[in-house]
């Protein structure tokens, strides 16, 4: 009886539980969004034009700056204003590194041709014969590969169950592991603290203990 009613808790905390944090996770980002409506004048807010306030516009009113932005920043004469801009920031010390740092990391993960967060690897650490997940982020890294006696790539460890947080470190090519597994699974393997492992649709045969090898 007891086992019965602890299974039954169980099947309704998994139906229950990822959709109580989807919906906050969902409401948090609407609530977010929705600061951009202040960009608007006062009059020109759903609060003033309708009467009442309507979640999600924000999101909507993101999505079409983004838009526009991307329209203009297309052509030449958008080109020319950005650039500007950026000479512009770039006399001003402290916002001068933090823009170029951030539009460099975003060009970097958002840009077609880039290899970064492309690739799941598995490299030993902190030590031989222990495996952690890690994420490709780079290969071209000048004078770093320059003075290594082998070709080292740049790899990022996460943090469990925050995969946003982490470490990077250079490892050898020979050494990396390649995974076929996507970053959504890889990223879903970090936060679930390794609860939920892609299905691999090889046969998968068990080590030997190292006696019987």
């Amino acid at each position: 009886m007891v086992a019965a009613l602890r299974r039954y808790l169980i099947a309704g905390v998994v139906v229950w539980a990822p959709l109580v944090v989807t919906f906050f996770i969902v409401k948090l980002l609407v609530e977010l969004m929705d600061h951009t409506l202040l960009l608007l004048p006062p009059g020109w807010r759903p609060e003033a034009l309708l009467g009442f306030k309507v979640p999600g516009l924000g999101l909507v009113l993101a999505l079409i700056i983004l838009f526009v932005t991307g329209l203009v920043v297309a052509n030449l004469v958008g080109r020319k204003l950005i650039a500007l801009w950026e000479a512009m920031l770039d006399r001003i010390p402290l916002v001068r590194s933090i823009y170029s740092a951030v539009k460099q990391v975003m060009e970097t993960l958002l840009g077609a041709g880039g290899d970064s967060f492309r690739k799941v690897l598995l490299i030993e650490y902190p030590r031989k014969g222990i495996w952690t997940l890690a994420f490709q982020t780079s290969t071209g890294i000048g004078e770093v590969q320059h003075k290594t006696s082998s070709e080292v790539i740049t790899v990022f460890i996460p943090t469990t169950p925050n995969p946003t947080s982490g470490f990077i470190i250079l490892v050898p090519r020979a050494e990396v592991v390649e995974l076929e597994m996507s970053v959504e699974d890889g990223l879903k393997f970090v936060m679930s603290l390794g609860v939920v492992a892609p299905k691999y649709p090889y046969p998968v045969k068990p080590a030997l203990p190292d006696k019987a090898k």
